[in-house]
């Protein structure tokens, strides 16, 4: 019986007109009802009778106009909120004010109307108690009946100014969050200890968990702007080894009319408890080497990609053309220009960089100025696999992007590479790290025999928080389907960046170079992706999942360098940016051996191909990998050729 008096309550829902034509009632019952206390059955002459209900077509009329601006029927009863509360006084107000200067201008003409102040101010506050009164007791009604049955849950709210007060009145106003404000937190002194909307402000200090813990408190909901404040400190990774769950809301200038809904609360990211300083970026400069230049983005579909077009967008490039094989996301880019960037001059090509003919023709007809070259493949296993295919799109494709620059006369040429091209242990690390090597000696092969030479720059860093297949999108889809959530090594440790602050950084060395520099980034202390994984699942709230060690994969290692043991760094005016002083090479022959490279790739043989790469990067040493084999053959062969010929004998 309870569950079908709730299924009806829950599908049954009184129209917008109907509350509004409620109120309208209430209205005319709340002027009747006090003229007759007022005057008594007896006292109601015909004469007071008329005044009465001339005062209440007035009112009527015009509540009516002022229900209508503050849309006082726009709420579901039993769900009303503060605010619903709020907007009743708002729209009440004016009207009764509007309706006293009405009627003082209505008694120079009659001044034996019936009406005193005393009267007129009880019907309003009878119209407002009635109108209030009966969404309250809706509301208790529906959660009586309904019978609530899961029990709140104690929160803090870590904040006291504005947002933070706004986001307890919405749990407190609003029975669609299951949340009861149990105290504040606040890091400023003279707060600490009084009371604020009924609970208690508490300090940010060693006994605060021992407070949370006597309160049954586990969720922490962050003000904005106190996030702002603590999301490089190390707090909220106390919370976290506290067990402590942790929420923030968007900027109250995002709330859905200034009201939280659930979309706009939402859970604190990993992201926001990694140990990164905040990158700044010299805005101006970037934007004097891009407005109003035709920009080619390749690789535009993919997370760096898509991201470097969206952040060249805000700089008012005369044009930009994004190239990419990637039909579907591609598509949604395109889309993603058309909403935001309305008035922007897109092309949007589907190819392959690898195709010679096809990207002539696109060069041809679009003479690029500023081209950031994105397209790779990245997946280290699936390289090892698939070797041709990292052959002939990294390097391949890298060899005629950088190829037709210079013959279109390319202003820069900024590619972005990877700290796995260093010391190279897997196929696409080395791949990479060819592709440096070519575009380093085109740079310095065109500058000495072009007047005009394009510019050619380099970038290196890092993973990427949250890029296509990286590891902490794996884990989230590990963790909400229950576990286990896989780490390949104990010991493993990465470096990581989010997508918006490498994207800047590479606009930012894209901007500072000169032509021929490999550009590494500062990425920080060194994350321990077994502790990443600990700390996404205590913040999921969830307390079962199983952590399993699956191995090392295919050319993975147990961590990645920026710089090869040989190579040193030279500062530049950015403290996160500095230049790789690498070995050089001579073009000529780098490109020769691209080319015989490139030829034995179409062979598919996998061995032979790996070979020449790891001829051409000699440091190129694979782990974990069946191509170990071709390392064995390449010492042997070299101590072979120091031995004397009666030492072969």
């Amino acid at each position: 019986m309870n569950n079908l008096i709730h299924n009806f309550l829950s599908s049954r829902v009184l129209s917008r007109f109907s509350i509004f034509v409620i109120d309208i009632l209430m209205v005319l019952f709340s002027c009747l009802a006090i003229y007759m206390v007022r005057y008594g059955f007896a006292g109601l002459t015909p004469e007071v009778r008329a005044d009465a209900i001339t005062l209440g077509l007035i009112l009527v009329f015009i509540s009516a106009v002022t229900f209508i601006l503050f849309r006082t029927f726009s709420g579901i009863l039993r769900f009303s909120s503060f605010t619903d509360l709020i907007r009743i006084t708002y729209a009440l107000v004016p009207a009764y004010g509007i309706t006293y200067i009405v009627i003082t201008m209505l008694k120079w003409h009659r001044p034996f109307f019936h009406l005193d102040n005393i009267t007129f101010i009880s019907i309003f506050f009878l119209n407002i108690f009635l109108m209030i009164f009966s969404r309250i007791l809706t509301k208790e009604i529906y959660e009586f009946i309904t019978g609530r049955n899961v029990k709140p849950v104690n929160v803090f709210i870590y904040g006291t100014k504005e947002a933070g007060i706004s986001i307890a009145k919405a749990l407190k106003g609003n029975s669609e969050f299951n949340y009861r404000v149990a105290g504040f937190i606040s890091d400023e002194s003279h707060m600490v200890g009084k009371e604020l909307m009924g609970v208690t402000i508490h300090a940010n200090n060693e006994t605060l968990f021992r407070t949370l813990e006597s309160k049954d408190v586990q969720t922490v909901i962050i003000s904005p702007l106190q996030m702002e404040e603590i999301k490089n400190s190390d707090l909220l990774n106390n919370f976290v080894d506290h067990n402590i769950s942790l929420l923030t809301t968007v900027p109250l200038n995002e709330w859905n009319g200034m009201l939280m809904s659930k979309n706009e609360l939402k859970d604190v990211q990993i992201e926001d408890l990694l140990p990164r300083d905040p990158i700044h970026v010299n805005m101006l400069k970037i934007a004097s080497n891009i407005e109003g230049k035709r920009v080619m983005v390749t690789g535009a579909a993919g997370s760096i990609g898509s991201e470097i077009v969206r952040q060249v967008a805000n700089f008012n490039p005369y044009s930009i053309i994004l190239i990419d094989q990637a039909e579907t996301p591609l598509h949604d880019m395109r889309l993603e220009l058309k909403d935001k960037w309305r008035e922007m001059r897109a092309e949007v090509i589907v190819a392959d960089v690898s195709n010679a003919s096809r990207m002539e023709r696109v060069f041809s007809h679009t003479r690029p100025q500023y081209i950031f070259h994105a397209a790779a493949y990245k997946h280290v296993p699936m390289m090892e696999d698939n070797v041709s295919e990292s052959v002939q799109t990294n390097i391949l494709g890298t060899k005629i992007m950088a190829d037709l620059a210079v013959k279109y006369n390319a202003d820069k040429f900024v590619m972005v590479s990877t700290d796995k091209a260093v010391n190279p242990s897997n196929v696409m690390g080395c791949s990479k790290r060819i592709c440096e090597i070519y575009v380093q000696s085109l740079a310095k092969y065109v500058s000495k025999n072009h007047k005009k030479t394009t510019q050619f720059i380099t970038t290196r860093f890092g993973n990427v928080l949250g890029s296509n297949g990286s590891v902490i999108p794996l884990f989230r889809e590990q963790i909400k389907h229950g576990g286990p959530v896989t780490v390949t090594h104990p010991e493993i440790i990465r470096y990581f960046m989010t997508i918006p602050e490498a994207c800047q950084l590479v606009l930012e060395a894209g901007a500072m170079g000169r032509g021929g520099e490999i550009y590494i980034f500062d990425m920080g202390r060194p994350v321990k992706i077994l502790d990443l994984a600990r700390r996404m699942i205590r913040l999921s709230g969830s307390k079962n999942i199983k952590i399993e060690f699956t191995g090392l994969r295919h050319g993975e290692k147990l961590y990645e360098e920026l710089l090869n043991k040989a190579e040193h760094t030279k500062p530049t005016y950015h403290e996160k940016i500095m230049i790789a002083d690498v070995r050089e090479y001579e073009y000529e022959e780098v490109s020769w051996k691209v080319d015989t490279l490139i030829h034995i790739s179409y062979e598919y043989d996998d061995m032979r191909t790996v070979k020449k790469m790891k001829e051409i990067v000699p440091e190129f040493r694979s782990i974990n990998s069946p191509f170990e084999v071709v390392d064995r053959l390449l010492e042997r062969l070299s101590v072979e050729d120091t031995l004397t010929p009666e030492e072969r004998l």
